[in-house]
């Protein structure tokens, strides 16, 4: 089975081909799509099994990251992306794409409402550099199935993690900040944002929608980590997994 892989685009975006590039290199068979398109109807996405919405500054994340991305998909795709998740199907927001999967209430449940938000970092700053993460192994996640931990790099001003201590409990969080002994609890710089609980991605129930911040389509060979020369290059950069992962379990559909 050949899985389609819909890279969306929309104004600002800037990550796409990286995302594209993973995928292919994952099998898939990938389309990058203006989000004008799937609203025209000259695409649909319901000829898809994974839709991507990579990182960059959609729209100059004017109003707030990710917002007017968020609201041309609530607003005009708001049928078609639970349909396409109740059918079993994948989505995957990076950066960008995660602010803008919360910001349209597609995480962390799909309840038409904002439940939490991604806000300035602490720092005041844009962070640009290499972060640790460990995966939670309780989590439903189908993207991070057999991997406990990456190195990848984040690069965003808007990643701080906020919501109310009822959403905060019951989140499915899918990735921790950490440091290089894998401590859930380290401050700043290991957690780059200032995140509630050093959040650094969650996913729906399903664990078939998954927004973080850090990128992994950002290190997808080993010769991308940058220590290889020093540590020596693996076959695999740590992020190829996530993409390979969603690539298998879209054969299932």
């Amino acid at each position: 089975m050949t899985v389609k892989t819909l890279i969306l685009r929309a104004p600002g975006t800037n990550c796409d081909a990286e995302a594209m590039f993973a995928f292919q290199q994952a099998g898939a068979e990938v389309s990058l799509v203006h989000i004008n398109q799937l609203i025209r109807r000259e695409e649909r996405l319901a000829n898809y099994q994974i839709m991507v919405i990579p990182g960059g500054f959609t729209y100059g994340d004017d109003v707030a990251a990710g917002k007017i991305l968020a609201n041309e998909l609530k607003l005009k795709l708001g049928e078609e992306i639970p349909e396409f998740v109740a059918e079993g199907k994948l989505i995957l927001g990076l950066c960008n794409g995660f602010q803008v999967l919360v910001k349209a209430g597609f995480l962390p449940e799909n309840s038409g409402l904002p439940l939490l938000t991604l806000a300035t970092n602490d720092s005041g700053k844009f962070e640009c550099r290499w972060v640790y993460l460990s995966v939670n192994q309780q989590s439903p996640c189908v993207f991070t199935r057999g991997i406990d931990s990456l190195y990848l790099p984040v690069a965003h001003g808007e990643g701080k993690l906020v919501t109310l201590a009822d959403t905060l409990s019951s989140l499915n969080v899918v990735f921790y900040y950490t440091d290089e002994q894998g401590d859930t609890n380290a401050g700043y710089p290991y957690n780059p944002n200032g995140s509630a609980r050093n959040i650094a991605g969650i996913c729906d129930s399903t664990g078939r929608i998954l927004g973080l911040m850090p990128h992994p389509e950002r290190h997808l060979r080993g010769t991308q980590h940058p220590q290889w020369t020093r540590l020596g290059a693996k076959e695999y950069g740590d992020g190829f997994p996530i993409f390979r992962n969603a690539v298998e379990w879209a054969k299932t559909i």
